[in-house]
Protein backbone atom coordinates (compact mmCIF):
# COMPACT_ATOMS: atom_id res chain seq x y z
CA UNK A 1 0.00 0.00 0.00
CA UNK A 2 1.25 3.68 -0.51
CA UNK A 3 0.98 6.12 1.91
CA UNK A 4 0.20 9.89 1.25
CA UNK A 5 0.95 11.85 4.28
CA UNK A 6 0.61 15.39 5.54
CA UNK A 7 2.97 16.45 8.21
CA UNK A 8 2.66 18.90 10.92
CA UNK A 9 -1.34 20.39 9.87
CA UNK A 10 -1.06 23.70 12.62
CA UNK A 11 -4.86 24.24 13.37
CA UNK A 12 -6.40 26.84 16.14
CA UNK A 13 -9.02 25.12 18.09
CA UNK A 14 -10.79 25.30 21.48
CA UNK A 15 -9.42 21.91 22.46
CA UNK A 16 -8.79 20.70 26.75
CA UNK A 17 -10.81 20.46 29.58
CA UNK A 18 -9.82 23.44 32.26
CA UNK A 19 -11.70 26.22 32.00
CA UNK A 20 -8.93 28.28 30.31
CA UNK A 21 -8.46 26.09 27.84
CA UNK A 22 -12.67 26.31 27.05
CA UNK A 23 -11.79 30.17 26.47
CA UNK A 24 -8.61 30.74 24.35
CA UNK A 25 -7.79 28.85 20.94
CA UNK A 26 -4.72 27.31 21.22
CA UNK A 27 -2.72 25.40 18.62
CA UNK A 28 -2.92 21.37 17.56
CA UNK A 29 -0.64 19.56 15.07
CA UNK A 30 -1.84 16.70 13.29
CA UNK A 31 0.27 14.44 11.12
CA UNK A 32 -1.69 12.07 8.66
CA UNK A 33 -0.30 8.97 6.97
CA UNK A 34 -3.35 7.47 4.60
CA UNK A 35 -3.14 4.57 2.76
CA UNK A 36 -3.95 4.74 -0.76
CA UNK A 37 -3.11 3.33 -4.54
CA UNK A 38 -0.99 6.10 -6.15
CA UNK A 39 -0.74 3.72 -9.34
CA UNK A 40 -3.30 4.97 -11.53
CA UNK A 41 -2.61 8.58 -10.56
CA UNK A 42 0.98 8.39 -11.53
CA UNK A 43 0.16 6.09 -14.63
CA UNK A 44 -1.98 8.85 -15.76
CA UNK A 45 -0.79 12.12 -14.21
CA UNK A 46 -4.33 12.77 -13.41
CA UNK A 47 -5.25 14.52 -9.88
CA UNK A 48 -8.34 12.84 -10.41
CA UNK A 49 -6.98 9.63 -9.29
CA UNK A 50 -4.71 10.66 -6.70
CA UNK A 51 -5.86 11.48 -2.93
CA UNK A 52 -5.57 14.80 -2.88
CA UNK A 53 -4.08 16.45 0.29
CA UNK A 54 -4.69 20.19 -0.31
CA UNK A 55 -8.55 18.65 -0.07
CA UNK A 56 -8.00 16.57 3.29
CA UNK A 57 -6.05 19.54 4.87
CA UNK A 58 -8.52 22.18 3.98
CA UNK A 59 -11.59 19.62 5.29
CA UNK A 60 -9.81 19.43 8.58
CA UNK A 61 -8.78 22.70 8.84
CA UNK A 62 -12.31 23.83 8.82
CA UNK A 63 -13.84 21.05 10.76
CA UNK A 64 -11.18 21.13 13.92
CA UNK A 65 -10.94 24.97 13.53
CA UNK A 66 -14.74 25.41 13.94
CA UNK A 67 -15.52 22.65 16.70
CA UNK A 68 -14.35 22.91 20.31
CA UNK A 69 -13.44 19.41 21.84
CA UNK A 70 -12.65 18.35 25.67
CA UNK A 71 -9.86 15.81 24.30
CA UNK A 72 -7.31 15.17 21.88
CA UNK A 73 -8.66 11.78 21.17
CA UNK A 74 -12.18 12.62 20.58
CA UNK A 75 -10.74 14.96 17.88
CA UNK A 76 -8.52 11.71 16.55
CA UNK A 77 -11.06 9.63 16.67
CA UNK A 78 -13.33 12.15 14.69
CA UNK A 79 -10.82 13.56 12.44
CA UNK A 80 -10.01 10.02 11.49
CA UNK A 81 -13.40 9.17 10.33
CA UNK A 82 -13.81 12.15 8.03
CA UNK A 83 -10.75 11.23 6.26
CA UNK A 84 -11.89 7.84 5.63
CA UNK A 85 -15.09 8.22 4.82
CA UNK A 86 -15.26 11.47 2.73
CA UNK A 87 -11.81 10.98 0.90
CA UNK A 88 -12.01 7.04 0.44
CA UNK A 89 -8.91 5.91 2.46
CA UNK A 90 -8.96 2.51 3.86
CA UNK A 91 -6.32 2.77 6.47
CA UNK A 92 -4.93 5.84 8.08
CA UNK A 93 -2.30 7.25 11.27
CA UNK A 94 -3.38 9.95 12.72
CA UNK A 95 -1.38 11.85 15.34
CA UNK A 96 -2.39 14.71 17.22
CA UNK A 97 -0.66 16.89 19.54
CA UNK A 98 -0.58 19.93 21.86
CA UNK A 99 3.11 21.67 21.71
CA UNK A 100 3.20 23.65 25.61
CA UNK A 101 0.81 21.34 27.01
CA UNK A 102 3.17 20.14 29.73
CA UNK A 103 5.95 21.91 30.90
CA UNK A 104 9.42 20.63 29.93
CA UNK A 105 8.13 18.63 26.84
CA UNK A 106 7.92 19.98 23.00
CA UNK A 107 4.56 18.96 22.97
CA UNK A 108 2.10 15.67 24.24
CA UNK A 109 -0.50 13.48 22.21
CA UNK A 110 -1.54 10.75 20.58
CA UNK A 111 -1.96 8.13 17.81
CA UNK A 112 -4.11 6.14 16.28
CA UNK A 113 -4.37 3.74 13.53
CA UNK A 114 -8.17 3.12 11.92
CA UNK A 115 -9.06 0.63 8.85
CA UNK A 116 -7.10 -1.86 7.26
CA UNK A 117 -3.42 -1.28 6.59
CA UNK A 118 -2.40 -2.96 2.64
CA UNK A 119 -5.75 -2.50 1.81
CA UNK A 120 -6.49 -0.09 -1.49
CA UNK A 121 -9.05 2.49 -0.91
Amino acid sequence: MDIVFINDLRIDTIIGIYDWEREVKQTVSLTLEMGHDIRQAAATDDIAFALNYKSVGKRLIKFIGESEFLLVETMAEQAAKIVMTEFDVSWVRLSVSKPGALRGSKDVGIRIERGIRGVSG
